[in-house]
C-alpha cells in the first residue's frame, strides 16, 4: 500500500518565529521615533501658543499701560487670554502663564509668557519667550526647545 502525501499549505511554526521577530525589531526600533516625533509635534503647539498668547498681552499691553500676569495654575474663566495650547483645554499639550521677567523688571515694563507641558517630556520643562523678544526653555535637552 502506498500512501500519497497531500500538498500541506501554509507556514511552519518557525517560519512564523521568524516574522514575529522580524516585526518585534521593526517596532522596538519604530516606536521611539514615532514617540520623538509625537514629542516635536507637540513642542511646535506650544511654542505657537506662546506666540499667540505673547501678542495677547502686547494688545492688553496697548489697552492697559501693562501685562497681565497669569498663574501657572490659573483658572481660565478668570483670565481673558487662552491659557492652554491646541483646542481644549482638556486634551492640551501645554498650561501657559505669564509672569515678570525677571525680580528686576516689573510687569509694566517686560513680561515672560511660559509654557508647561502636560504630557511627559524628558527633555523639556518649560518654554519661554518674552516680550523683548528672548527665547529660552528648562529642562534636560535644551537645544530642542526652539527648533
Amino acid at each position: 500500500m502506498h500512501h500519497l502525501k497531500k500538498n500541506q499549505s501554509g507556514f511552519t511554526l518557525i517560519e512564523l518565529m521568524i516574522v514575529v521577530a522580524i516585526v518585534a525589531i521593526l517596532g522596538a526600533i519604530a516606536y521611539p521615533s514615532y514617540l520623538d516625533s509625537v514629542r516635536k509635534g507637540k513642542r511646535a503647539e506650544g511654542r505657537t501658543a506662546l506666540l499667540e498668547l505673547l501678542q495677547q498681552q502686547e494688545r492688553y499691553m496697548t489697552q492697559n499701560n501693562t501685562y497681565l500676569v497669569i498663574a501657572a495654575n490659573a483658572n481660565q474663566n478668570a483670565v481673558p487670554f487662552k491659557i492652554y495650547s491646541g483646542d481644549g483645554a482638556a486634551s492640551s499639550a501645554y498650561k501657559l502663564g505669564a509672569e515678570a521677567c525677571s525680580s528686576t523688571q516689573t510687569i509694566d515694563h517686560c513680561v515672560r509668557v511660559f509654557a508647561t507641558p502636560q504630557y511627559t517630556d524628558p527633555a523639556i520643562t518649560r518654554l519661554e519667550l518674552t516680550s523683548t523678544g528672548v527665547k529660552s526653555c528648562t529642562g534636560s535637552n535644551t537645544s530642542v526647545c526652539w527648533k
